[in-house]
């Protein structure tokens, strides 16, 4: 299946993109995009392995199944004061 993947700040900065579109396995989680990700090593590496995500819009915790098609945000964390 294929997912859309969208990085956004730091994220964006370390992957050089701002969306990449990422094939997985049938019933793969969101842990398993980030695994694949980070195990793709140079940039990915740095890549925190548990980053929060949005699955269509909406946040979830990383062992939500993905359908093909999905859209996968990865949103690093926010600071201000």
């Amino acid at each position: 299946m294929t997912v859309r993947t969208l990085l956004f700040a730091s994220y964006r900065d370390i992957a050089g993109i701002d969306e990449i579109e990422i094939e997985l396995p049938t019933n793969a989680t969101c842990a398993d995009l980030v695994q694949q990700l980070r195990d793709a090593g140079g940039r990915w590496n740095t890549l925190p392995p548990m980053p929060v995500v949005a699955v269509n819009l909406e946040y979830v915790p990383l062992d939500t199944i993905l359908r093909n098609g999905d859209e996968v945000a990865l949103i690093p964390p926010v600071a201000g004061g």
